[in-house]
């Protein structure tokens, strides 16, 4: 289970990296998308572990990276013009 951890964060990590290199205006800085990737292929992982067991190791994997990949597209900021902030009130 520890290595199936490590090897989930290792997962989400290089998810989050890709994804800092392919749209790096439309991401946050590194650490709260590097923290985004790693906590959801962790989570990710968990889920898939305690449904099928401890012998499905690949489909651990396979679990994590769709978690890793919501939880970093949840970080996206939409493309053109900065969103318009309200004024304050008076």
């Amino acid at each position: 289970m520890l290595w199936e951890s490590i090897s989930s964060v290792v997962l989400g990590l290089a998810l989050a990296w890709v994804a800092l290199r392919v749209m790096p205006g439309r991401l946050p800085s590194a650490g709260p998308v590097l923290l985004a990737g790693a906590l959801g292929a962790l989570f990710g992982a968990f889920l898939t572990h305690s449904t099928l067991g401890s012998v499905h190791v690949l489909a651990t994997y396979a679990g994590a990276v769709p978690v890793a990949a919501v939880s970093v597209s949840l970080l996206i900021r939409p493309r053109g013009r900065r969103p318009v902030r309200p004024a304050p009130a008076r």
